[in-house]
């Protein structure tokens, strides 16, 4: 195994993954002790991006670290990537995208913003992350399709309810019927993947490096 390894599930499906990053060896979502093995290997870039919360161990910080003073890359992004990378910044780890930046300016404090239930087989999402809410909300607001009371309120009603049943679909309820089918159709339309688009951009980073040896 040579290049660089990217621990993926949910943010973005390996296939379209590979069209992105062709050299780059895709792995499941990280889970504690995911990292030993990689030292094994030749790799020169490490990018974390999915990874387990509450199902399974996280990646530890030290397993991170570990990585960084043996001269390896470690790219966060998207999701526990992004939380990790805000964490070790300073320490050598390098964040992408928008997640990330919220969680170091402190707007994203909490795991529960990232996380999200999927199926094990294919990693399809089976709930919708709270930051992806957040995120679209902000944007709906933006466009005038619900009022800045209606998002903070929708919010609020995210975060109280557990995160494996978060959906667009439930927190909608609170909502007056007409508002609640102007947004949902938003949603639909113009929703933000916020941690695809952050996939996205910490993949193209991935590739950059590469390209660059």
């Amino acid at each position: 195994m040579h290049g660089a390894v990217v621990y993926l599930g949910p943010s973005l499906p390996h296939e379209e993954a590979r069209t992105i990053c062709p050299n780059a060896t895709f792995l499941p979502p990280i889970r504690r002790g995911d990292l030993l093995k990689v030292q094994s290997y030749e790799v020169e870039i490490v990018c974390i991006i999915d990874g387990y919360f509450f199902q399974d161990a996280a990646v530890g910080h030290r397993e991170i670290l570990s990585l960084l003073r043996s001269g390896i890359t470690v790219i966060g992004s998207s999701s526990m990537g992004a939380l990790r990378a805000a964490e070790l910044d300073t320490l050598g780890m390098e964040g992408v995208g928008v997640i990330y930046s919220l969680y170091r300016n402190g707007t994203l404090v909490s795991d529960d913003e990232v996380a999200l239930v999927f199926d094990p087989e294919n990693y399809l999402p089976l709930s919708d992350p709270l930051v992806n809410i957040r995120c679209t909300l902000w944007h709906a607001q933006k466009k005038e399709v619900i009022s800045e009371e209606e998002a903070d309120l929708l919010i609020r009603t995210a975060q109280s309810i557990f995160y494996p049943e978060r959906t667009y679909d439930r927190i909608a309820t609170i909502l007056p019927l007409p508002v609640r089918d102007r947004l949902l159709t938003f949603i639909a339309e113009s929703g933000v993947d916020q941690k695809r688009l952050d996939a996205i951009a910490a993949l193209e980073r991935v590739r950059f490096l590469l390209d660059k040896e």
